[in-house]
């Protein structure tokens, strides 16, 4: 069935700039924490120096290039207009893969994909492993629309890339994502098996489950590995993961804040982009301008308060997959990219109690949460290799 869709070119007045600019040199700072580094939350001299970057330096009008290099489009999905970037490949049997991005995440996450994707052959690969590939923008995330009423949840979404892909004449496709990325993907999997040729998750989202079975349940039956993965997933939930209950319980709360306040929205989201990535070495994971361009694409949008709305919608159902409680399967083919900075970091055979027909498993030693923006590389190599036995 066609869908309306509409031409679209991101270009934000620069009036908008200058409303930023002036919010920023008139930014009210708090005290220093009273405890060492980053204990209380991103730290006073951190937060200092990348708004100084922010204010002097960073030029979002090179993000907005890069993001017009794709053809992007307004596609009206379930009565809701949804952002679309839409590159097809040169190569004439490409296989269609619609890539998902989650939270503190956009499209702009995913862009250095496309290149590599579309057109493996200036990039280091073969033809024959060339993708069409499309990035929506999540409902209530960048230029999408904001719902305005609850309903909007994981499986609401699937549904709409589901429609948006049989709209651009796509009868079988590939569907990869990590953070909300991974269960969007997994519920379009469940929700159309016969089209959905396979899904990559980074990571699949599984746990040793309540009761026994091929899961452990003990913690003797845990694996020096899951051990530790659980441990530092109990660490996560222990020391910072407070931003997940207030955008389930108070987005309407936090947004006031978020949407009048740059300050306050750098640090929210800046604070997990750093710290979600992998920062083990000297030198950090993510350039400033990486972590600006998110920062800036939900300021420039005001989607704060939209955009937490999705925890509200689903971040229970989400949490029951992780913890194992729910282990519905999801039959489709599957591939995995685990990386050592990611929490949560499930084992393989925790993966198989949801997912029965894991066909590609890759358990990587550099990457966090962001592996578009951290290791882009590592990240389409699994892609084309999950991928390449499914087309």
């Amino acid at each position: 069935m066609p869908i309306d869709l509409r031409r679209h070119t991101v270009h934000v007045p620069e009036a908008d700039l200058d409303d930023l600019r002036d919010r920023l040199r008139r930014t009210r700072w708090p005290e220093q924490s009273t405890a060492p580094g980053w204990e209380q939350g991103i730290p006073l001299p951190v937060m200092q120096s990348l708004c100084r970057y922010w204010l002097e330096d960073y030029d979002w009008r090179a993000a907005e290039t890069r993001l017009n290099t794709v053809p992007q489009y307004l596609a009206t999905l379930d009565g809701l207009d949804l952002h679309v970037l839409h590159a097809r490949s040169p190569h004439r049997d490409a296989l269609p893969l619609v890539l998902t991005h989650g939270w503190p995440g956009s499209v702009l996450e995913l862009l250095p994909l496309v290149g590599p994707l579309t057109d493996p052959v200036p990039h280091g690969g073969d033809a024959r492993d060339a993708f069409h590939v499309v990035i929506p923008s999540l409902p209530g995330y960048g230029f999408s629309a904001r719902p305005a009423s609850p309903g909007w949840g994981i499986e609401r979404i699937a549904a709409a890339w589901r429609e948006l892909m049989t709209g651009l004449g796509y009868a079988r496709f590939g569907a990869a994502g990590s953070d909300w990325g991974t269960s969007i993907s997994s519920s379009l999997g469940a929700l159309d098996p016969e089209r959905v040729v396979g899904i990559h998750l980074v990571p699949p989202l599984a746990g040793p489950g309540p009761t026994a079975g091929p899961g452990p349940t003990a913690a003797e039956d845990l694996t020096a590995a899951e051990d530790t993965a659980l441990a530092e997933l109990e660490k996560r939930a222990r020391t910072s993961s407070a931003y997940s209950e207030v955008h389930r319980t108070a987005p309407q709360t936090l947004g006031y804040a978020l949407l009048d306040s740059p300050v306050g929205l750098c640090a929210w989201i800046a604070e997990k982009l750093i710290t979600w990535s992998d920062v083990r070495g000297e030198h950090a994971a993510l350039t400033l301008d990486q972590v600006l361009d998110q920062v800036t694409l939900y300021w420039l949008t005001g989607t704060a308060a939209s955009s937490a709305r999705l925890y509200a919608e689903s971040i229970e159902r989400v949490s029951a997959w992780i913890n194992g409680v729910d282990a519905e399967p999801v039959t489709v083919p599957v591939g995995a990219s685990v990386f050592p900075a990611e929490v949560p970091r499930p084992s393989r055979r925790w993966a198989t109690r949801r997912y029965p027909d894991i066909r590609y498993w890759a358990e990587h030693d550099r990457g966090g949460h962001f592996p578009a923006l951290e290791v882009p590389d590592v990240l389409v190599e699994d892609l084309r290799a999950f991928f390449r036995p499914l087309r």
